[in-house]
């Protein structure tokens, strides 16, 4: 006679006849607990057969709702098997040589981190002076709350973006490649949340109402949901490396999104340059985080399943959808709300091709102005350093101390004269600028 499959729930094992594999941590209702030796009378009925081998035939009645809890309860990672997950991952596994950055070994990843540095940038280059003009009189009250609690929610999140980057992913990624990049990201997280306490500083006036706003987290439910949705990610000790990384991915790329282009519509309307001209440097950067998240994914060999993937990102798109179509609309700003919720759908697709998956939404780019601002962002990353490269090198192919602090001023020059609309110039200026 063939065995029948039998199951029960020990304090630490659930296992079968057939298969005592399967390891369970203890579960947290106390409540619930059984010994091996003492099994509850009324959950468990053993029915033994005439035959020789009684525990070929020994069958196990498991109460209904147990039953149930044991089949829909996610089974932790098993702590071994996670062991050898990370002796197979060459970012992960322990490396003695991490010390030492040359030879290059990881070539894709370490562009990666020289294309981040050569968009290097301080909230000196950002000048806000003229926007205190359109705050004051062409933005209306409904513009200004939205925009204070945009400011509010970027400033605490680079904070959260950096702690994990120096309590999690610094120490558990094992190359220097990688470390480089999230050295320089962290300093350059520094300078985002420098720039968005300096914008809230400058526009909000009251002392009581900038407290309000730097404490966001604490004050403002909406931005606290969105917080609580990365400290989770932090915080968490069982899932994979490779989850969490889609998680922050979804952080830099879809939680930031919204709120960047719901920026960007105010410089289609010709308003406030400085805080415009802030939010495509900083949307830069984030964008390259992103990418370099989805880089490092495909470097794992161990990846989280398609659906996994999915339903972290989905959840991220359904927080940042509530966020800026509810909590805090941006019709305030004169945004179409539906139009937002599909751009935020089409980030969304665009990050899940990038992990190696399939669009989930299939929904279009509903704001032309964002193809500009990418094109913007070409010119910022790749063709603006390669203009400047020139003037920075002496006979030797050496950088110049000299022409490059006076680069320095005539990158400036140039970047206010291409982001300011109200300063029409002719195309050739801006080459006599950098080649006069």
């Amino acid at each position: 006679m063939m065995a029948t499959k039998i199951a029960y729930r020990t304090q630490n094992m659930i296992t079968t006849t057939e298969d005592k594999t399967l390891a369970k941590n203890p579960p947290r209702d106390k409540k619930n607990r059984k010994t091996p030796n003492n099994p509850n009378k009324e959950n468990v009925t053993n029915k033994i057969k005439g035959k020789k081998d009684e525990k070929k035939d020994e069958v196990v009645t498991v109460n209904p709702q147990k039953h149930v809890e044991i089949e829909d309860e996610p089974l932790r990672p098993n702590p071994q098997k996670h062991v050898v997950e990370i002796e197979d991952e060459p970012l992960l596994r322990p490396n003695p040589r991490r010390f030492v950055l040359f030879p290059i070994q990881f070539h894709e990843i370490w562009k990666m981190y020289k294309k981040a540095e050569a968009s290097f940038w301080t909230v000196e280059e950002v000048d806000l002076s003229k926007d205190m003009n359109d705050w004051e009189y062409k933005l209306n009250d409904d513009e200004k709350f939205f925009i204070s609690h945009v400011l509010a929610f970027f400033a605490a999140s680079d904070g959260i973006v950096n702690e994990n980057l120096v309590e999690r992913f610094s120490n558990e990624v094992q190359i220097p490649e990688a470390r480089c990049f999230y050295g320089f990201q962290i300093m350059i997280e520094n300078i985002h949340s420098e720039m968005y306490s300096l914008l809230i500083d400058t526009y909000i006036k009251e002392p009581s109402q900038r407290e309000y706003l730097f404490d966001a987290i604490e004050t403002i439910p909406c931005i606290r949901k969105k917080a609580d949705w990365a400290l989770r990610w932090i915080s968490d000790k069982e899932s994979s490396f490779a989850e969490r990384l889609v998680a922050f991915a979804a952080v830099e790329g879809i939680f930031f999104s919204g709120a960047f282009a719901s920026i960007f519509w105010l410089k289609k309307r010709g308003m406030m340059p400085g805080l415009t001209f802030s939010n495509e440097l900083i949307s830069r950067d984030e964008g390259l985080h992103c990418d370099f998240a989805c880089l490092l994914f495909s470097h794992l060999r161990s990846r989280p399943s398609i659906k996994t993937v999915e339903a972290i990102i989905t959840e991220a798109v359904t927080i940042e959808q509530e966020f800026l179509t509810e909590a805090l609309p941006v019709n305030l700003i004169g945004m179409n709300a539906n139009l937002m919720k599909k751009y935020i759908e089409f980030v969304a697709d665009r990050l899940l091709v990038a992990l190696g998956g399939v669009k989930y939404y299939n929904s279009e780019n509903p704001f032309d102005f964002m193809d500009l601002i990418s094109l913007q962002g070409l010119l910022l990353g790749i063709i603006l350093p390669i203009m400047c490269l020139p003037l920075m090198l002496n006979s030797n192919g050496l950088v110049s101390d000299d022409l490059s602090e006076k680069s320095s001023v005539r990158r400036w020059i140039f970047l206010r004269l291409y982001f300011n609309k109200r300063k029409k110039k002719k195309k050739g200026s801006f080459i006599r600028i950098f080649f006069n």
